[in-house]
């Protein structure tokens, strides 16, 4: 079914996606305290619902909780096993005020969370306590950046009934602000150099122990201004990069060592999900096939691919 995908302007947008990317870190964090170690740091992921992002269920001792973005009622909401509900509005609020807001809030109701008050994955990081410098929260931008990652979703979850093999969930990382979906081929990889910004070697390396394909749709940043799709394998076989991938506007992008296809060609084209899928496919078809994973092991006949 065709359905229409929002325009998304990074220029437009960046301020708003730069304040919700640190919104998202503080929950994330919060995850990561309250939740068992998983492999590939699976943990810590956010989720996509109707109405935004969750974290989802956590637990504080016997009290049962979650945090919840609602980028269309431009609220994030803590819920509790016991009926408690905090509300605290996304419109005019810092990093620094939604950090105190939402400590309060889970101190509100007997829940306590200690975090790394520093983001990750970002430059020149400031504590969240601190940082009255990101502050800009635009409904629309905001609204529109969740329908482009609910048509996203839809797509991404129909490639993963694709395949049998270890598979990750469709998930959301805050800490490089992206949704993102992984295949396995059940190998181990050469250990990973590590190197990625403000996050430790330790936790790269254990992330990509495996050799992992994946792919994934992010809104831009400033190293790369423009929302677009993705898509690597790791370790990268011989001649990945001179692949023939569709559709044609997807290109391989040597300084970040993936496919990209831009989110403009995707959502100007007449059958978005079509383009997206063949893109998802043909990389993924094409990193198998040179990394000579067992295909027919791996996947799953007629759902997905």
């Amino acid at each position: 079914m065709k359905t229409k995908w929002p325009m998304l302007s990074f220029k437009d947008a960046q301020k708003t996606y730069e304040t919700i990317h640190l919104w998202t870190q503080i929950v994330g964090k919060i995850r990561l305290v309250k939740t068992p170690w998983i492999n590939h740091s699976w943990h810590v992921t956010l989720y996509v619902t109707p109405s935004g992002l969750t974290t989802p269920l956590m637990v504080d001792e016997e009290k049962h909780f979650q945090l919840d973005f609602d980028f269309i009622g431009h609220q994030l909401q803590l819920k509790t096993s016991a009926g408690e509900m905090r509300s605290i509005d996304l419109k005019e609020l810092s990093v620094a005020g939604c950090f105190k807001q939402i400590l309060d809030a889970l101190q509100g109701v007997g829940i306590r969370a200690d975090i790394y008050r520093v983001p990750n994955e970002v430059e020149d990081p400031i504590p969240f306590y601190k940082d009255e410098m990101h502050a800009t929260y635009n409904p629309e931008h905001a609204a529109a950046l969740h329908q482009a990652i609910l048509r996203a979703h839809d797509v991404f979850t129909r490639f993963r009934a694709g395949f049998r093999g270890k598979c990750s969930p469709v998930h959301f990382f805050w800490g490089s602000f992206d949704l993102a979906v992984s295949r396995f081929s059940g190998r181990d990889a050469p250990r990973h150099p590590g190197g990625v910004l403000n996050l430790p070697d330790w936790v790269v390396q254990e992330a990509y122990s495996k050799e992992v394909c994946s792919c994934g749709f992010w809104p831009g940043s400033e190293a790369f201004p423009a929302a677009a799709f993705y898509s690597y394998i790791y370790p990268e076989p011989e001649g990945y990069k001179e692949a023939r991938i569709k559709p044609d506007q997807a290109y391989y992008h040597p300084e970040l060592r993936e496919f990209i296809l831009p989110y403009d060609a995707v959502q100007t084209a007449d059958d978005p999900e079509s383009m997206l899928m063949d893109f998802l496919r043909s990389t993924y078809e094409a990193a198998a096939d040179l990394a000579r994973w067992d295909r027919k092991a791996l996947e799953q006949a007629n759902f997905g691919n």
